[in-house]
């Protein structure tokens, strides 16, 4: 992956590539009763950071969130606009962002990718919960029942994808690199 962190027209495709993942696979979700869906969302955010870095992860993933807010309809159940941020979704939705970038922190080591998709998890549960909590005034117990346990078994599932992904990406983008620069 270049380490250059100017912008070059690779950079900028691969940080679009990976927000139009992001639009695509978001839409897609389960609603649930208390309000906070069961998405693909945190699959594609979590593969953003692991592929392409802490930062560039988390560029594309604010990408997806600014095309959200200005009407694209790429939130959870094709939702959009800014009001999207405001209910009761908002918090997870800025979570993405920590999650990206903890995604990216340790993407070159296995083991510590999960511990950094794990941390990025806790973010975004902590920042979804807390925004859950002011919007609802909720109990702490129903907001964790509504917030963290419904989504701990698919975002285990969902760590362990991305584990066995990203190097598969990373490693065809690095064939692309060489491939090209001997031509």
């Amino acid at each position: 992956m270049n380490n250059n962190k100017t912008f070059d027209t690779r950079r900028v495709a691969l940080i679009a590539v990976m927000a139009a993942v992001l639009c695509v696979l978001s839409p897609l979700s389960v609603p649930l009763s208390a309000g906070v869906p069961l998405s693909l969302a945190t699959l594609a955010v979590m593969l953003a950071g692991a592929v392409l870095g802490p930062v560039d992860g988390a560029l594309a993933t604010l990408t997806f969130l600014l095309l959200g807010m200005v009407g694209v309809p790429v939130f959870s159940g094709w939702q959009a606009g800014i009001g999207v941020l405001f209910g009761k979704t908002g918090g997870y939705l800025l979570g993405y962002l920590p999650l990206a970038f903890c995604s990216g922190l340790f993407r070159e080591k296995r083991a510590l990718s999960v511990l950094g998709m794990a941390l990025g998890t806790v973010l975004l549960y902590a920042f979804g919960t807390a925004w859950f909590l002011i919007l609802t005034h909720a109990s702490l117990q129903l907001a964790l029942t509504a917030c963290i346990l419904p989504f701990l078994p698919g975002d285990a599932v969902k760590i362990f994808a991305v584990c066995l992904l990203a190097p598969i990406l990373r490693n065809a983008l690095e064939r692309l690199d060489t491939k090209q620069k001997t031509a």
